[in-house]
């Protein structure tokens, strides 16, 4: 079964920093693979904050959190991070990574994308935390 595996969340102090993981079984997040990290609020819409392109020469961040996150991807562990410093508040959902293999029609090695049908497999995300 191929899937998506978090670890890493919890509790973090305003201006803390928390490194989120994703690991990959069934398959390897390698070369083929767009990978992105999503946040969801309580009442809220998933959104995208971050996402790499496959070949890792596109990377994107959402302005919330630009210049704060970091995305990822160890090719040799098959597993992607999410490092988050100065976390506010507002960054208090549940974390999701997401992955999405080139295909046939797919816009290309150096574009990756912040919505949710652009992604084939997603994990099963875990919970940050962000209070003093």
């Amino acid at each position: 079964q191929l899937q998506l595996v978090e670890s890493g969340g919890g509790l973090v102090q305003p201006g803390g920093s928390l490194s989120l993981s994703c690991a990959a079984s069934g398959f390897s997040l390698d070369y083929y693979y767009v990978i992105g990290w999503f946040r969801q609020a309580p009442g809220k819409e998933r959104e995208g904050v971050s996402c790499m392109s496959s070949t890792e020469r596109s990377i994107y961040y959402a302005d919330s959190v630009k210049g704060r996150f970091t995305i990822s991807r160890d090719i040799a562990k098959g597993t992607v991070y999410h490092q988050m410093n100065y976390p506010k508040p507002e960054d208090t959902p549940v974390f999701y990574c997401a992955a999405a293999r080139l295909h046939i029609g797919y816009p290309g090695t150096s574009y990756c994308g912040t919505g949710r049908h652009e992604y084939d497999y997603w994990g099963q995300g875990t919970q940050v935390t962000v209070s003093s």
